[in-house]
């Protein structure tokens, strides 16, 4: 007989996946304050938990993430030319393109609060 104490899970295994997914959410929400840091340590984990992946509901939102930190990027990038001309049509083109971050990141944390694909 085996006497070795059977272990226990303590959480689903889908809870640990959907407390990631806010966890990272946040993270990128939030990554404004940091300068981005956040947001590039976030982006590592979806990478790398989005290869080990399962569900496709899971996967789908660190797609999401991923495409919504990489366009965000070269959307910074193209607008960046804009400073040339003056400070003030390169900050707004920056403002709108952190507004547009911001409101998929919510967006996609919002559907994943209503269980939806983002």
């Amino acid at each position: 007989m085996d006497d070795t104490p059977e272990i226990l899970d303590p959480l689903p295994r889908s809870d640990e996946r959907r407390t990631l997914m806010h966890v990272l959410y946040a993270m990128h929400t939030v990554s404004w304050l940091t300068f981005g840091v956040l947001a590039v340590i976030a982006l590592l984990v979806n990478y790398i938990r989005r290869g080990d992946e399962t569900e496709p509901f899971y996967a789908a939102h660190h797609r999401y993430m991923i495409r919504t930190f990489w366009w965000t990027v070269l959307w910074g990038l193209l607008t960046s030319p804009l400073y040339l001309l003056f400070i003030l049509p390169g900050a707004l083109a920056h403002g709108i393109v952190g507004l547009w971050y911001l409101y998929r990141c919510l967006r996609g944390w919002l559907r994943l609060v209503d269980r939806r694909v983002p």
